[in-house]
């Protein structure tokens, strides 16, 4: 077995994250109705759980040492502002 190799392990956890991404929003769609009353919840569990996974992620690429490209960790904020932001919508909506 051969080992793999970086750039093709991203590409792979990248469609599969996009691949689930996909399919929430398709069982979102399918089941609107009755998962209307949730909505707060599974947004706020679905922050949570990327917050999460970004950190470890972070966490995991420094401790290797390799050097990250620099829109790597403009993104990393980016995304960090994004959650803010949406945080911030959903404590202040009415």
């Amino acid at each position: 077995m051969t080992a793999a190799k970086p750039g093709r392990l991203r590409l792979a956890e990248l469609t599969s994250g996009l691949g689930a991404v996909v399919l929430g929003g398709g069982l979102g769609v399918l089941m609107a109705d009755r998962l209307a009353g949730f909505g707060p919840a599974i947004l706020g569990a679905g922050i949570a759980l990327h917050a999460w996974g970004m950190v470890d992620k972070h966490r995991q690429e420094r401790g290797q040492g390799g050097a990250q490209p620099w829109w790597s960790g403009a993104l990393y904020w980016a995304c960090w502002i994004g959650l803010a932001g949406l945080l911030a919508w959903i404590v202040m909506r009415p």
